[in-house]
């Protein structure tokens, strides 16, 4: 039985590919790295579609939407998918009760309103710190012709305070396989420096192992228990003075950062194995 892992175009785009594909290769499950959207794929001739480094998805989510929807064994599902690709679904976690960082949303025909510190503006669907951006108090012009660029495309904006705490702490992710937690691992500042300077996902020099903290472990357990049999799950949180805040739910197209956790990659591997059966 053979699994296909869908990917985006580029060259070595994910890190942890070969270290999964090694994991399945050991676990006697034939895999292959497939770019989502090349229509010379077979996907049918696959048993299972996972999917992992889809991350050019944002600008096209209706296309990617559409092809994940022909799937028809595919992880995590699809339900998910769509549910995790738009940041909407912070204003979801806020009506449940946990606690986000405050996020309001400006949606294409509106009029932005910006906090009165510093700010974020990004889009509701996006992919790393793709397209966002930090502006200082007052920045008002120049943060409203950014959130009328991607109204311009069609995109929904999100609009955040900075929490300072992130260039001191940085994020602390939650890495979750097969239901259970793996590790933790902390993200470094990403919009601290300039767009140009950054790796168009994520800047890999700064990101470390990270120690267990109980209570964001207790917060993203919370979460995921309404999303029942997940093949993986990233939860990312800031530190604030009230706690642990929810920046995003990644359930789509996380960095797992297996090549941190030596045991991680053969636990999805073996996760994916059993999924097969």
């Amino acid at each position: 039985m053979t699994v296909a892992i869908a990917t985006c175009r580029g060259e070595n785009v994910d890190v942890d590919s070969p270290v999964l594909l090694a994991a399945l290769e050991r676990a006697g499950v034939p895999a292959a790295l497939c770019v989502w959207d090349d229509e010379s794929v077979d996907w049918e001739s696959f048993d299972l579609v996972v999917l992992r480094s889809t991350w050019d998805y944002a600008r096209q989510r209706e296309r990617f939407l559409t092809w994940a929807r022909q799937r028809a064994n595919l992880l995590n599902p699809y339900d998910v998918v769509a549910y995790s690709s738009d940041k909407h679904y912070l204003a979801d976690l806020q009506a449940k009760g946990i606690a986000t960082v405050p996020s309001v949303f400006c949606e294409v025909g509106d009029t932005p309103v910006f906090p009165s510190g510093d700010f974020v503006v990004k889009p509701a669907v996006g992919a790393g710190s793709i397209d966002a951006e930090r502006y200082r108090r007052g920045d008002v012009e120049r943060a409203t012709a950014h959130v009328a660029r991607l109204h311009a495309a069609g995109r929904s904006v999100l609009i955040q305070p900075y929490v300072v705490t992130v260039d001191y702490f940085g994020e602390h992710a939650v890495i979750f396989i097969d239901g259970k937690y793996s590790h933790a691992m902390n993200k470094g500042a990403m919009l601290n420096t300039p767009a140009d300077d950054r790796d168009a996902l994520f800047r890999r020099e700064q990101m470390s192992r990270d120690i267990d903290e109980p209570e964001a472990l207790e917060v993203a357990e919370r979460i995921l228990a309404d999303f029942g049999d997940l093949l993986y799950a990233r939860v990312d949180f800031v530190a604030a003075p009230s706690g642990w805040l929810v920046m995003e739910l990644e359930l789509v197209e996380p960095s797992l950062f297996l090549t941190f956790e030596p045991t991680a990659a053969d636990r999805l591997a073996a996760a994916i194995r059993r999924r097969l059966a």
